[in-house]
């Protein structure tokens, strides 16, 4: 399995520096490089928190859809279960960051190569997201990404029922074989 992959739609580069199977599920540890202006939408998750610390540039973060913070260098927060966040890059340089999930997520590890491979293989929409309503349900399902407000409202149940969907008919299977393994 690749240890660095990149995503070319969200503009960043993970390396994972421990998996959720080296630490024997206690933690997920990823290294993140953020192009100018990357970043993703509001979410939030509810099995598992993620601690960010700068390491190179400056880190944005945005809580609860209204506050913003900045960190720098040697800086962290730390996102707690169900606090709706985002991170980003608020300038013209790349941001290097550590971001570490507790206990560890392999489904979030999975949804990560499989986001990567989509956008590599040109399988994302102009709103940044897999085009494949079958695609985007997986990966909401394995990472426990939700989204925030009336979209998660409107779209959770949706998500469920295509989850299911993809799952019965092996396009979960499919993604898992083709971008993480």
């Amino acid at each position: 399995m690749k240890r660095k992959i990149y995503n070319k739609e969200l503009k960043e580069t993970i390396y994972f520096r421990k998996t959720s199977a080296d630490t024997g599920g206690e933690y997920t540890e990823l290294e993140i490089s953020l192009e100018p202006k990357g970043g993703n939408p509001l979410h939030f998750h509810k099995s598992y928190t993620e601690l960010f610390t700068a390491v190179k540039g400056r880190l944005g973060m945005e809580l609860l859809g209204e506050m913003i913070i900045i960190l720098r260098p040697g800086e962290s927060y730390l996102v707690k279960k169900g606090e709706i966040h985002r991170f980003f890059n608020p300038d013209n340089e790349s941001v290097t960051f550590i971001n570490r999930v507790e206990p560890g997520s392999a489904g979030l590890e999975n949804t990560l190569r499989i986001l990567c491979g989509l956008a590599g293989d040109g399988l994302y929409s102009k709103g940044n997201i897999p085009w494949n309503p079958l695609h985007l349900a997986v990966c909401a399902e394995m990472s426990d990404m939700r989204l925030t407000g009336w979209k998660g409202i409107v779209t959770a149940p949706f998500i469920r029922i295509l989850s299911f969907i993809a799952l019965k008919t092996s396009v979960k299977q499919a993604l898992v074989e083709k971008y993480c393994i």
